[in-house]
């Protein structure tokens, strides 16, 4: 989830530009009930009347998801290229905003400014249309922001990257490239999504019955090559799932599709023989909602796959999301269905530079000063010492909320701003999900107990316990009365007198027995009731 701010002037006087706005999903494994995650724009949003626009360097979720929820925020102008653009008037439109935010349709290559600062558009490739690298001019130099990007020399849609642009760049002299570390680890180069197309042709040719391929919604050349693959087959595609939908739909709006042939839908799809569809589906990374998941567990009315039809995953696993994406394969497996992951054939290439790339990059830009962002520590660390090996003089690490000087006089982390999360709650947006979270993990790991303990006015139990329990075994249920009946007999009249003392000893005494009968410790909440004299 990308926000990136860059500012100029004296702090009194200073104005600011902002790179991105973007979300990650919540794990269900991690954040139960948590939509999505985004950072909180509480430091720039004390300052949006110096706050100049929001710069979108590409339509990827974890770049411009998050602007329709915090525009209201900030409540500035947003530039974006045409299908970024197109993209992000979709979710404007979800949230009421679309007469309200100012959306700055901009070409690739463009040239404009804001303030001091004088911004141009470099064309990349990457893994989605229209990728930008961001040249930010001050009186003090210049920044080189690359946001997402690979050198693809074939990317099938789309221009290829501008190297005369970013040699150009070099020659005039850059002072810090801001620069994409996803793939610092890898060595040689990323691949192509032409070569994708050649393997994808073939191995479809090889399957006779129903395909379902999962990949990437926003990965548009990925889509056209399935397409094209099918078509050459004598097979009709369908789209299956919302965002595929919506992808397209901003392709066509800004001319990328114009040459394909219609989809069909689901009802004329389901009336073909098994060899004549293919389905592109979601779901590539296990999301519960997504049609491949529905698809699995016969939850998506009108499409079915049952033994020799094949899925193809033309996707990479996601680090984090693999419980979710083997839950999803095993279900098929057990319906006979054949699974063909990058693992079994070549149909994944990465949208993110490899160490030739990125040396490459550094050769055309030569920045004294590189600042690896994207992916984690060890990425950024692994290519900030690929910048040294390179001769780059200075690379500085950066991590979340640390703002960095640039110019004048040494470069380098001279303070640490606030920085941290906001989160998507079903309709509610919250910064301290902590608690709701930490406990919607307790309850799914070890149920929920609900006592209502009946006294006497000396503080006794006047009946048994009355016992609610959700999630736990009945056999452990069955122990609870007569340990809460034991526990209580045991105060003495000071802690009668006290009613957080008599709630204290009945929680303890439920968490204990289920713990020794158990193993676990369930959510426990106690009440009270008086009988009266």
């Amino acid at each position: 989830m990308n926000m990136n701010l860059y500012g100029f002037g004296p702090p009194e006087a200073r104005k600011w530009i902002m790179l991105d706005c973007g979300v990650t999903f919540g794990a269900e494994t991690d954040t139960p009930g948590i939509d999505v995650i985004m950072p909180d724009p509480a430091f720039i949003a004390e300052r949006r009347r110096d706050l100049l626009g929001i710069v979108l360097t590409h339509g990827h979720e974890d770049h411009l998801g998050a602007v329709a929820y915090l525009w209201p925020q900030l409540r500035c102008p947003v530039y974006a290229t045409p299908f970024t653009a197109a993209l992000l008037r979709g979710k404007l439109e979800e949230e009421d905003l679309i007469d309200e935010v100012k959306l700055r349709i901009i070409p690739l290559g463009a040239k404009f400014e804001l303030g001091p600062f004088a911004l141009e558009l470099i064309t990349l490739t990457h893994s989605i249309p229209e990728p930008n690298a961001v040249a930010i001019t001050t009186p003090l130099g210049r920044v080189l922001h690359t946001g997402d990007w690979k050198i693809d020399p074939d990317p099938l849609i789309g221009d290829v990257t501008d190297e005369a642009a970013l040699r150009r760049l070099g020659e005039e002299g850059v002072l810090a490239m801001v620069c994409d570390s996803t793939n610092a680890l890898v060595e040689g180069e990323s691949g192509s999504e032409a070569s994708v197309r050649e393997s994808l042709v073939h191995l479809i040719g090889t399957l006779k019955n129903r395909i379902a391929v999962t990949a990437f919604a926003s990965n548009l050349a990925r889509l056209e090559s399935v397409v094209h693959a099918a078509h050459l087959h004598g097979r009709h595609v369908a789209l299956v799932g919302r965002a595929m939908h919506r992808i397209t739909a901003a392709a066509r709006e800004t001319g990328f599709l114009d040459h394909f042939q219609p989809f069909i839908d689901l009802e004329a799809a389901a009336q073909l023989p098994r060899g004549k569809v293919l389905y592109l589906c979601t779901g590539s990374q296990g999301e519960s909602g997504a049609a491949l998941s529905r698809i699995a567990r016969d939850d998506f009315g009108g499409v079915t796959l049952e033994e020799g039809d094949a899925v193809v995953y033309s996707s990479r696993v996601i680090p984090g999301n693999e419980k979710s994406i083997f839950a999803v394969q095993n279900a098929l497996a057990a319906k006979g269905v054949q699974l063909i992951t990058d693992r079994d054939h070549f149909i994944h290439v990465s949208g993110h530079p490899c160490r030739h790339e990125l040396t490459k990059m550094y050769q055309w830009v030569r920045p004294q000063i590189a600042i690896p962002v994207h992916g984690e520590m060890r990425h950024m660390t692994e290519h900030a010492r690929l910048a040294k090996e390179l001769q780059v003089p200075e690379s500085i690490l950066a991590p979340n909320g640390s703002l960095v000087r640039l110019a004048p006089g040494a470069p380098g982390v001279v303070d640490e701003v606030p920085s941290g999360r906001l989160y998507r709650d079903g309709i509610l947006m919250t910064g301290n999900a902590d608690a709701a979270v930490k406990a919607r993990k307790s309850l799914s790991f070890a149920g929920f107990v609900g006592v209502t303990a009946i006294l006497d006015r000396k503080a006794r139990l006047a009946f048994d316990p009355v016992i609610h329990a959700e999630g736990i075994p009945e056999v452990v249920v069955k122990r609870f009365s007569a340990a809460i009946e034991l526990a209580m007999d045991r105060l003495t009249k000071r802690q009668r007198d006290d009613d957080a003392e008599l709630i204290e000893t009945v929680r303890r005494a439920v968490r204990k027995e289920a713990n020794d009968a158990w193993g676990k410790r369930p959510v426990t909440k106690v009440e009270l009731v008086w009988l009266e004299e």
